[in-house]
């Protein structure tokens, strides 16, 4: 350990933390439980110890500068650390109780979700999960849950939003689909395949055709509103799908059909209500899910 590299104040940290994940000096002050001037201080202290500018300040508001968004991913995995350490010297963990509700889509729920929070169990065994599975922003609205998973940003004012990573999708196909109807040597040989898709077959056909993956509706032999029923019928070898690589690695008999083409990135976002972010438990569970999708999304 190189001890004389760490040179920074834990505070200074934190008040640079808030102030990221608030937007203002006066929203940090306010979760933090300080001052707006204590806060301009400690990130002012901050950036001198650093050499750099992290904050630039404008009459539009606050924005991060190039190095100040380098940091956050460090700094947003030392606060992470750190509540886990409060938590364990304290054992508050074992006391943090109740239940928190997540929605995300029936897929994400079926796929990603159950080994997740398998460490939830093992970092708060009293916190109960519900899980609705939704990809609609007003269960957040009228606090039908607690934290949302989502592919877009919400815009309303009430909302924070994490962006954690993407979901890197490429076509993929079930290998007994592959065995039975061929393997594609391009992707102008798409059009003898099937393909499975959402109800929204316009738009998932127009973003496949701005990568080159010329499918037409004729191709589509299958359709569901359901993600979790579209992955099984895929599994199943009904067609080709635009699937995350992060669940088809985790599922055996899958296969990606062009291994050289760029996948289609679809970002993830964890949402919940500015007041419930000071709820230790909605808080202990948010944290956990964010660090657990970072990981999976950047092997994805």
């Amino acid at each position: 350990m190189n001890w004389q590299a760490i040179s920074f104040d834990w505070n200074q940290i934190r008040a640079f933390l808030a102030t990221a994940e608030e937007g203002s000096f006066s929203g940090a002050a306010r979760v933090l439980k300080t001052t707006q001037p204590t806060i301009g201080r400690q990130i002012s202290a901050l950036e001198d110890t650093l050499g750099v500018t992290l904050v630039e300040r404008s009459v539009r508001g606050l924005t991060l500068t190039e190095a100040g968004r380098d940091l956050m991913d460090h700094v947003r995995a030392m606060g992470e650390a750190a509540t886990l350490i409060s938590m364990s010297a304290d054992r508050q963990s074992q006391d943090i109780s109740g239940d928190v509700t997540i929605t995300a889509t029936d897929l994400f729920g079926v796929t990603i979700m159950p080994e997740i929070l398998l460490r939830l169990r093992e970092t708060a065994p009293g916190i109960r999960i519900r899980i609705v599975a939704s990809s609609e922003i007003q269960n957040l609205m009228q606090r039908d849950a607690d934290i949302a998973v989502r592919h877009v940003r919400p815009d309303q004012p009430e909302l924070i939003a994490r962006h954690v990573g993407d979901f890197r999708a490429s076509l993929h196909a079930a290998t007994a689909y592959l065995d039975r109807a061929g393997r594609p040597s391009t992707p102008r040989d798409l059009t003898e395949h099937a393909f499975i898709s959402d109800l929204d077959t316009g738009t998932m056909l127009a973003t496949l055709h701005n990568h080159g993956l010329p499918f037409q509706a004729e191709n589509c032999f299958f359709a569901s509103d359901s993600g979790a029923v579209v992955w099984e019928m895929f599994k199943a070898g009904y067609g080709m799908a635009l699937v995350p690589g992060a669940m088809c690695d985790i599922t055996p008999g899958i296969e990606k059909v062009f291994p050289d083409l760029p996948s289609i990135d679809f970002p993830v976002w964890l949402v919940t209500h500015r007041e419930l972010r000071t709820n230790r438990r909605i808080r202990v569970v948010f944290d956990l899910l964010a660090r657990e999708l970072k990981d999976k999304l950047q092997v994805s």
